[in-house]
């Protein structure tokens, strides 16, 4: 076999191959068995019908085609291998030449991982925001966890902001009550304009046995958008009543026995997630910094499939939430254009950073032991709330667990970056960036091969990910 390379871009070649017909001999063996288990020739059991029979049967030309169809993907993938291009997604194949007995030869486009070195990496310079936690942020706690020990209490007087009242509620269109739109002995919390446009107005001022009439569109069910008029009815007004902040709190909601060890206690708490935010931000301006300082060109194909993708996962989040796509605009406050712009320069990010993150990983030799990659199913589970078991099964059935090493691996050359920044808060303060673990000797083989590795293109720091549909490499 002969293979010729012609770089089209820096992100897309063409592969010449010609194969001589002798090298087609597996093919058209194959090609046979296959046809003389279909074919019923006279005087031949199934499966027995020689090749010369077989030609005459179904024609030559058919059989050319069929042996052809079964050779062109493993003369490709050969030639990808020997040649060592990494491709991006499926080739277009032409054949141009098809002589029985003689050549065959084809040409095959393909969008390939461009070729790239990240350089300056080292002393990244970014600045995050202060952790140091105030007096302020500690009564926010403390007063968040008050209110899980509140205690409702009647009073006698008119309801307003902030009141938890027991309403009935009940609507009519054009003077016609509606039987099937109606509530009784609701909870709902004056001021939180979480029911229908109007509530919060009309209960406003109402006492315990009083009703009001407001005019509304009617918000679910077969008259949903609907001008309608509702009544309401407050059965009781209630007032959110908080323990005070004292010993005897400390001792009911923790298990300190004074008021000042659990401010202490909530104090620390806070700082450490104070430090979480701080280092994931720092993450992600490293990131952003990284991916700025590194001109990479990159394949239309693998960024539209990757906003493909994600277009695809809102719209099956929408659906199984029971929203639109209408509804999500409007509350993002966007048009289509603009949704599709953004969506498009998020997705071009996420095939960039992947790309980065993997170079980075080849020139420092990075690679995942069996520790890491269980560490991150055993997190990954912990999130979606299943077993880790269970979820390395449904890796397993999915094909994906080559797709775990790719993440842990891009995580690593991640951390190698911001171990090597320079971090500094608001304040002037440095910032330490955790240490990067040495690098583990043993390091796992899966099976489902470099395809499934790289269906993900690019994969950020926040988890995005971009699909490169089965990229091939040597």
């Amino acid at each position: 076999m002969k293979t010729d390379v012609e770089e089209l871009s820096p992100t897309r070649v063409k592969l010449t191959i010609e194969v001589p017909f002798e090298e087609l001999d597996h093919a058209f063996d194959v090609t046979y068995k296959s046809l003389a288990k279909q074919v019923r020739i006279k005087g031949f059991r199934p499966g027995k019908a020689p090749a010369r029979l077989i030609d005459r049967y179904v024609g030559r030309g058919a059989v050319i085609t069929e042996a052809v169809n079964h050779a062109v993907p493993e003369l490709y993938n050969e030639a990808v291998q020997k040649e060592e291009v990494f491709a991006l997604g499926q080739p277009e194949v032409e054949i141009t030449k098809l002589e029985d007995g003689q050549e065959l030869a084809f040409t095959a486009e393909v969008d390939v991982r461009p070729k790239f070195e990240v350089t300056d990496y080292e002393g990244i310079e970014v600045t995050v925001d202060d952790a140091e936690v105030t007096d302020e942020q500690v009564d926010e706690r403390l007063d968040t966890l008050r209110q899980r020990f509140a205690t409702l209490t009647g009073v006698d007087r008119p309801a307003q902001e902030g009141d938890h009242v027991s309403i009935d509620l009940s609507a009519a269109i054009d003077g016609e009550k509606l039987d099937d739109v109606q509530a009784n002995g609701i909870s709902y919390e004056v001021g939180t304009n979480t029911m229908l446009e109007g509530l919060d107005d009309a209960i406003t001022g109402l006492s315990a046995g009083e009703s009001a009439t407001f005019a509304t569109k009617l918000v679910g069910g077969e008259y949903e958008g609907r001008d309608a008029d509702v009544t309401v009815t407050v059965h009781s007004v209630k007032v959110k009543e908080l323990p005070e902040l004292d010993d005897e709190f400390a001792q009911m909601a923790s298990e300190f026995d004074t008021i000042a060890e659990l401010r202490a206690s909530e104090a620390e708490r806070l700082g450490e997630t104070r430090r979480r935010q701080q280092l994931s931000q720092a993450r992600d301006r490293v990131l952003d910094k990284l991916v700025e300082s590194v001109d990479v060109p990159l394949p239309e194909s693998v960024v539209a499939q990757e906003a493909d993708r994600r277009r695809e996962s809102l719209e099956r989040q929408l659906a199984q939430s029971g929203l639109t796509k209408e509804s999500y605009l409007e509350a993002q406050e966007q048009t289509e254009e603009e949704f599709e712009t953004e969506l498009s320069e998020n997705a071009a990010k996420a095939v960039k950073v992947g790309f980065i993150l993997d170079q980075l990983a080849s020139q420092e030799e990075l690679a995942a032991g069996n520790e890491e990659l269980t560490q991150y199913i055993v997190e990954q589970a912990q999130l979606m709330g299943i077993s880790p078991d269970q979820f390395f099964q449904s890796l397993m059935q999915a094909n994906q667990l080559q797709l775990v090493y790719v993440e842990v691996v891009r995580a690593k050359a991640l951390d190698l970056v911001v171990s090597r920044a320079r971090i500094t808060d608001e304040s002037g303060n440095t910032i330490e960036p955790p240490a990067v673990p040495a690098a583990q000797t043993e390091t796992v083989t899966v099976s489902s091969g470099e395809e499934d590795a790289e269906e993900t293109a690019a994969d950020s720091a926040d988890t995005d990910s971009a699909d490169g549909d089965g990229e091939t490499r040597a």
